[in-house]
């Protein structure tokens, strides 16, 4: 798939919901482009329902307004 390698990830996330879990892995330089804009993101891989969770480091690193 063109992905840079997985690596353990050394630390537990916090969930918006309260819940620490442990990341299945870390990917880091992932490049994504939304709406034509790219982005390196450092990448926590997670059991989730969702595809891709875009958390509040790539909102403040994007300037995103909330309205």
């Amino acid at each position: 798939m063109g992905l840079p390698k997985p690596k353990l990830a050394p630390y537990n996330l916090r969930m918006a919901y309260k819940r620490t879990t442990k990341p299945m892995a870390l990917i880091k330089d992932l490049k994504i482009y939304v709406h034509d804009i790219l982005y390196i993101l450092q990448n926590n891989v997670v059991d989730s329902n969702y595809s891709m969770l875009l958390g509040r480091p790539w909102l403040k690193d994007v300037k995103m307004a909330h309205d």
